[in-house]
C-alpha cells in the first residue's frame, strides 16, 4: 500500500498554474481580478509564496477554486485521509520522472503470485525495478493513457507476461492495446474492473474501478491516472471543459470512502477529493 507520506503531486503554484491556464487568465489578468501584484502571483507560481489567508480566499473565488482546499494547501496543510482496508493487496510501483514519480499499481490477491497491473511506467527496466519479487505472473495489464511516463513499458509487459493485449482508452493508439470503452467491465479471477472514459487530460484517458465482488468485506479502488490528484488535477491539455465535468462525474459516482491511487503523488479517498480539492469548487 501506498504510504501517506509521499509527498503530493502538486503544490500552490501548480495548482495556481493549472487553475489560471483553465480560466484564461495571465498573471495581469488575475492580478486585476483580486488587487494582488502580479510579482507576488508569480512568486507563489514559482514556489516562493508568501500570499496571506485572504489573498489565497481572493484568489480561490477568482478561478473558482475550492477556497478551503486552496488555503490549506497554501499552507502546507492539505488533509489526507486514513486509506481504510481493502479486500486485496495494493503494490504501488513509483518510478521516477522528472523531479518526481509517476505511480503504477499492481493488484493481487493477498498471497498471491499473480495479479493484475495498472500502468507500465517510462520504460520495462523502470519497471522490473520496483517489481515485487512475489509476483510472478499478470493475468491482465490496463493502461489509463497514452504518455511516456506511464505507458513507456506496455508492449514489453504484454510480451513478458504472454498477454494477447493490453486494455486501453478508446482512440489510444497503441499496436499492443485493445479498447475498453466507458462502462465496459472485465473479470479476472478475484477482481471486477469497470472503465470510466475520462478525456481532458489527453484525448484518450480511462479510469478503472476495481472492485471484489466475492469478498465479504473492504471497499473499492479507483485508478484515476492523470484525471485527479490528491489535492489536485491533471492538466487539461487536450480540453480542461472536458477534464473538469469528468472530475466531478467520477468522483460522485463512487463511493466516498472509494480509495483513489492517482498517476503521480499519495493515495487519497474519493470523498476526501470532493470535499478539499481545490479543483472541485
Amino acid at each position: 500500500m501506498l504510504n501517506l507520506t509521499v509527498p503530493l503531486e502538486d503544490e500552490l503554484g501548480d495548482v495556481l498554474e493549472k487553475a489560471m491556464r483553465q480560466s484564461g487568465l495571465s498573471e495581469e489578468g488575475l492580478a486585476q481580478r483580486t488587487g494582488i501584484a502580479p510579482a507576488k502571483i508569480l512568486d507563489a507560481i514559482d514556489y516562493r509564496s508568501d500570499l496571506s489567508s485572504a489573498e489565497l480566499r481572493q484568489l480561490a473565488a477568482a478561478l473558482e477554486l475550492n477556497e478551503i482546499g486552496l488555503c490549506a494547501l497554501g499552507c502546507g496543510q492539505y488533509p489526507l485521509p486514513e486509506i481504510s482496508a481493502l479486500p486485496f493487496c495494493v503494490h504501488a510501483l513509483r518510478m521516477p520522472h522528472g523531479i518526481g514519480f509517476a505511480n503504477a499499481y499492481l493488484l493481487a490477491d493477498c498471497g498471491a503470485t499473480h495479479g493484475i497491473l495498472f500502468d507500465t511506467g517510462p520504460d520495462i527496466g523502470a519497471l522490473e525495478s520496483v517489481w515485487p519479487d512475489s509476483i510472478k505472473k499478470v493475468d491482465a495489464v490496463f493502461l489509463t493513457h497514452v504518455e511516456g511516463e506511464h505507458s513507456g513499458g506496455l508492449c514489453d509487459a504484454v510480451a513478458r507476461f504472454g498477454l494477447p493485449a493490453a486494455y486501453c482508452p478508446t482512440g489510444a493508439s497503441v499496436p499492443c492495446g485493445q479498447v475498453m470503452a466507458e462502462g465496459e467491465r472485465k473479470r479476472f479471477g478475484l477482481f471486477e474492473v469497470t472503465a470510466f472514459s475520462t478525456p481532458g487530460h489527453a484525448s484518450s484517458h480511462n479510469c478503472y474501478l476495481v472492485t471484489a465482488p466475492s469478498a465479504q468485506s473492504g471497499g473499492a479502488l479507483l485508478i484515476s491516472g492523470d484525471l485527479i490528484f490528491a489535492g489536485s488535477a491533471g492538466g487539461g491539455y487536450y480540453c480542461h471543459r472536458q477534464l473538469a465535468t469528468h472530475l466531478r462525474r467520477v468522483l460522485e459516482a463512487v463511493p466516498a470512502q472509494t480509495v483513489i491511487a492517482p498517476g503521480h503523488g499519495p493515495l487519497t479517498t474519493a470523498g476526501n477529493e470532493l470535499c478539499y480539492n481545490p479543483f472541485i469548487a
